[in-house]
Formats: C-alpha cells, structure tokens, sequence
C-alpha cells in the first residue's frame, strides 16, 4: 500500500500546482473569461505518477491473469478470429511479436487508460486536483487495474466526451463501436447517448431509480430473464456468480454528489453550462449501483458512467457560497480519505506488488 499512497500525495500536490499556477483563457480575444487553463507542465508531471504505478504492477485484481494468458497463449491471427474483444487480441498479437514480457502489456493499456482519463479531468474539471484525488480515493484508479479490457474501453469513450456534449452522435459512436473491439459492453453507450439528451431532474430521472430499485426488489425474476438473453454471448457466464452484492457504502458514495448537484442544480447548470451531460450520465451510473447490491456484477458497468461523477465533483464545490467553499472542498478530501482507508485497507486488505518498485 505504501506505493498506493505515496501516489495520492504526489499526483494531488503536482494537480493541485497545475491549478494553482493556471492561466485564463479567454474566447476569442472578446475579454470574457472561459475557463483556466492548467499548468501544462505540472498537469504533464500528475500522470506520470499514475502511468508509473499502474503500468509496473504485477497484482491487483485479474492483472496476473492477463499476465499468463499473454506468457501461454500464441497470438496468430487464427487465435485473433476466435475472440470476440478482437482489439485487444490484436494488441496482445502485436505487442507479442516484439516481446514476451506480459509487463509490456499492462504498461501500453495503463499508459493509454490513466492519460485518456486524466486529460478529459484537466479539459472540463473546475477543481482538477479534486477529481485525481476522488478518482483514486472512490477507488476507480484500483479498477482500471482490475478490469483492464473495460476501463480501456470506457477511456476511450470518455475521451469522446466533447462529441457527446456537442451532440455529434457519428463521431461519438464511431468512438464507441472502436471501443466495443476491446470490450463488447461498451455497445452500451449507444442507446446510452440518447438517454442523457435529456433534462435531468425530470420525470425521466425518477423513473431510472425507480426502475432500478423496482429491479433490486425483483432481481430473482430479473436477472432470470437477463442471463437467458445473453447465455449464448460473452457475458453469459456472469449468470455463474453468487458472490453477494455490492456495498451499500458505495451507493451512498455514488449518491451523495449527485445529492448536492439536485439541490444546487440551477446554480450548476449556470456555472457549467455542460452539466447536464455529466449529471445524466452519473444518474445512470447510481442505477447500476443501486441494482448492484443485488448482485455486484452490474458495478462493472458503472465504471463507464462514474468517470462522469468524478468530473462532477469537481465543480459541486461552486454551488456552495464563497465562504463555505473552504469547509465543504475539506471535509470532501476527508470523508473520501476515509472511504479510501476503509476499502483498500480495512475491507480489501490490498498489497501492490511490483518488481520495479521492491
């Protein structure tokens, strides 16, 4: 854990010194302000730290796993036929024939995963060090080297953040079916598109959480139905697990921010004009944890949708008056800091190991 640590002090020190020594842009030389342009080099700095852990790990989750298969396996393009993420068949194929190192592997997919994210944080978070810091504490930063093929995939697609709020939908599905070639649940994202078009805090909002507490209610009868449809697929081996559901704790974790930006929903949309985009999309996210404490399968597919909150996060903090900006952006570093520890340590008990770092 002393790794894990020392990278939450020094990427929110370094994010927190790009903000600090920001520029403003301003829109076409009009005089009016637009945004804060971070420190470039201090915003460079911040994702080394993240690249460099999760890239030289060798444990965490099914990072072994992926490590065999790529050491056993013969990546031709006989074996790339038969898998269906064949995008990252193809990248384990091409990496393969320059080495046989599995290191490689989780270094490329770590690189492109952690600096995708972090860029998207650094173009539209207002308080950028606030969302590093809750992506690693909310522990999404531990999932990205957990399930590497779907945190790859939702990169990807959060990358694509800017079609999706400008409403090009050919460009942002384009963006979603290449992601779909690393992992087929981003297909998703299609229908999802169309769901965050509209207004939150509608009828609309109420029948999604209505719908997924109605589906923990029913979940036997749900979920029969579910893996019947996609037994044939993939996916139909997840009607194997029985592994209990999700934390309660990280339902309320999910909903508190969404808590906030109801209650300050017309200051947010004000001062983030692109709000809605976000609150939507961490809505849909809070459906699937609320429908994971039945079965914690369905947390996987939150991971597409939390990226989302952790931008949102940030920018809760201004709905607040000026003079309580201090205490509420304090007591959020405290209470994720505290959600961090209870997790990694006192529930998972979690070790990184490298043989890079001792």
């Amino acid at each position: 854990m002393t790794v894990l640590w020392v990278n939450l002090v020094l990427v929110f020190l370094l994010a927190f010194l790009s903000r600090f020594f920001s520029t403003n842009v301003v829109l076409n030389g009009s005089g009016s302000l637009v945004k804060m342009q971070p420190n470039k080099l201090m915003a460079l700095l911040s994702i080394i730290p993240f690249i460099l852990v999760s890239g030289l790990r060798n444990n965490i989750g099914d990072t072994p796993l992926y490590m065999r298969t790529y050491i056993l396996n013969d990546f031709s393009w006989e074996y790339v036929k038969t898998q269906d993420d064949i995008g990252f068949a193809i990248l384990q194929m091409i990496l393969k024939s320059y080495t046989n190192d599995p290191q490689l592997l989780i270094f490329i997919t770590a690189f492109v995963t952690n600096l995708l994210i972090i860029l998207v944080f650094y173009k539209y978070s207002r308080v950028v060090e606030l969302s590093i810091f809750v992506y690693i504490t909310g522990g999404l930063f531990l999932v990205t080297m957990n399930g590497i093929r779907q945190c790859l995939a939702a990169a990807i697609i959060f990358s694509a953040t800017k079609f999706l709020i400008e409403g090009n939908k050919v460009k942002y599905f384009l963006v979603v079916i290449f992601a779909s070639f690393f992992h087929q649940s981003a297909l998703i994202l299609i229908p999802v598109y169309f769901l965050v078009r509209f207004k939150p805090w509608t009828k609309a909002t109420l029948v999604l959480l209505f719908f997924s507490i109605l589906i923990v209610l029913g979940f036997n009868q749900f979920s029969t139905v579910l893996f019947s449809a996609i037994e044939d697929s993939q996916y139909g081996g997840y009607s194997n697990f029985d592994e209990g559901g999700a934390n309660i704790i990280r339902v309320f974790v999910s909903a508190a921010p969404l808590a906030i930006a109801f209650f300050g929903r017309e200051k947010l949309r004000e001062i983030f004009p692109q709000s809605d985009v976000f609150v939507n999309m961490a809505l849909i996210g809070l459906c699937f944890m609320i429908i994971s404490t039945a079965n914690w399968i369905f947390a996987r597919f939150n991971i597409y949708f939390e990226l989302y909150q952790l931008v949102l996060v940030s920018w809760i903090l201004h709905v607040f008056k000026e003079r309580d900006r201090k205490l509420v952006y304090y007591s959020l570093l405290i209470c994720y800091l505290l959600y961090y520890f209870y997790e990694t340590v006192i529930n998972l008990n979690l070790k990184y190991s490298s043989q890079y770092f001792g």
